[in-house]
């Protein structure tokens, strides 16, 4: 470097030699070699400073979503929505906002591998003039589960036997069995379409409702997509299991090498919506995540496109660090009454106070657009740096009123909103006869492609052989109830397998 930085300490001391350290000179002529063999010196900051950093770089990985890329770039209105939405960043056709998008595996640990058979997480943060928008998303329309307590169990399976420290075939079919209301979710996972060969080639599904309001206080349901221009593009079993070993950071390295040569990766965002009139005839709850809502019902419509353009600068400090959570809504965007989306509503914030810290919403690449925003209650705590309202007092008061903020969103004017009044109570969804219509029409979709079917078989059996003979049991009877070909059709290929 022509002119290079000063080498200092952490707080700003210039130090001579980043390289040596203090210790006691001794001189012993006993040696032909003899340099200080004395013990270090406490009082050598220089080394303690770099040291006692080094212990503490590492902060906890996510439960779920450790192993992720990211990239920054821009989403851009293409088509007017106004009827639907009255967010100021969709107002205008051609207007632009700047994202960032974090792409992630779901069960796997920070160092496993790219292509494990796992959903593939998809969240973009939008930084609006009306706050963080986080749109959570995944590579699969549908999930594992539709009761939020259910949640911490189910991850527990996919994850490291308690005693081995392995992964165990067991808990995982043991778990999904004993809930059949995962076997939608299950059979996309187990089929070609389960292993995403990119970043770049996969859709982004919300899987969950949430309920947009136009200027009016009108409002629907919506479930957002997103399509990816470049295509769908999947691995099968044996191709995402050589790139395991070969090179297990597979898509996290074609993610930035694309992006570094100027080939921009580019989804197309769509919306479906769905009016509380509608919800009420539809023979699946709009609050289930483990149903779809059909495109011939639920016409998809286009609003705009988003670009990833800008790798990270330091991934520690702009993507590690990301939090992002769907309780970041902005004023026309509300949740729905979803209970594993009301779940992460407090859940994601919360792990993110685990991880980062009380305030992790100062980190710069979580903070927004009008960093000045004014909560004067939210104020203290470890990490501190955006200035704390210096000498604002801590609460709202008479003469520390906040201005009330105007939106173009009035939530239900006309109270046209849902209403509700009962007891409170324990409530799970039972198991019904419909749980398991979608789960046999995505099986037809299967057969209407040469070998899909096929597949789907034989990525279920090379999992599930290594369960004992009472699972395997349990995953035949399972698959059954989607089309009672299938189960006969695993146990035939698990004998297959069992012999090679």
């Amino acid at each position: 470097m022509s002119n290079p930085p000063v080498y200092t300490t952490s707080s700003g001391c210039p130090v001579s030699d980043p390289f040596s350290t203090q210790r006691i000179s001794v001189q012993n002529n006993d040696y032909a070699y003899n340099p200080p063999v004395g013990p270090l010196l406490m009082q050598d900051f220089k080394l303690i400073d770099s040291l006692a950093h080094f212990d503490r770089e590492r902060i906890p990985e996510r439960v779920v979503h450790a192993k992720g890329a990211g990239a920054f770039g821009y989403f851009e209105v293409t088509d007017d929505i106004s009827d639907i939405c009255s967010a100021k960043f969709l107002n205008q056709i051609g207007k632009k906002t700047k994202i960032l998008t974090r792409f992630s595996t779901v069960g796997g640990e920070k160092g496993s591998a790219d292509t494990a058979r796992d959903p593939r997480g998809f969240a973009t943060k939008f930084y609006t003039e009306e706050g963080n928008l986080d749109l959570v998303y995944n590579n699969t329309p549908i999930f594992f589960i539709r009761d939020p307590t259910k949640f911490p169990h189910f991850i527990h399976t996919q994850k490291r036997n308690p005693q081995t420290n392995l992964k165990d075939a067991n808990m995982f079919w043991d778990y999904l069995t004993n809930n059949p209301e995962s076997l939608h979710q299950v059979m996309y996972l187990f089929s070609e379409r389960g292993t995403p060969a990119s970043l770049r080639t996969m859709n982004g599904y919300s899987g969950h409702t949430y309920k947009w309001y136009n200027a009016k206080g009108e409002w629907v349901y919506v479930q957002v997509h997103f399509k990816a221009q470049q295509g769908v593009h999947n691995l099968n079993n044996e191709q995402a299991g050589k790139l395991a070993g070969d090179n297990p950071d597979h898509t996290t390295q074609d993610l930035f090498e694309s992006i570094e040569k100027g080939d921009y990766p580019v989804w197309d965002c769509y919306v479906q919506t769905m009016t509380l009139e509608q919800s009420k005839k539809a023979p699946f709850s709009v609050f289930d995540l483990t149903k779809i809502w059909p495109h011939a019902d639920y016409p998809l419509r286009h609003f705009g496109r988003f670009v990833l353009n800008e790798n990270p600068s330091n991934y520690f400090a702009e993507i590690e660090q990301a939090a992002f959570s769907p309780s970041n809504t902005i004023p026309s965007m509300q949740p729905s009454n979803d209970p594993v989306l009301q779940s992460r509503l407090f859940s994601y914030p919360d792990t993110h106070r685990h991880r980062l810290g009380a305030n992790f919403h100062q980190i710069p690449v979580n903070c927004p657009l009008k960093s000045g925003s004014f909560a004067p209650q939210i104020r203290d705590g470890p990490m501190c740096v955006n200035g704390n309202l210096g000498a604002t007092p801590n609460y709202a008061g008479a003469y520390n009123c906040p201005v009330q903020y105007t939106t173009s969103a009035k939530l239900s004017p006309n109270g046209s909103d849902e209403k509700y009044q009962g007891e409170v109570v324990p409530y799970h969804w039972e198991i019904c006869d419909y749980d398991f219509v979608q789960p046999g029409k995505f099986w037809d979709v299967l057969g209407k492609t040469q070998g899909e079917q096929e597949a789907l078989v034989h990525n279920i059996a090379s999992h599930a052989k290594d369960a004992q003979p009472f699972i395997q049991e349990k995953v035949f009877e399972y698959f059954s109830k989607a089309n009672p070909s299938i189960g006969p059709l695993i146990k035939k290929e698990i004998k297959k397998l069992s012999k090679l």
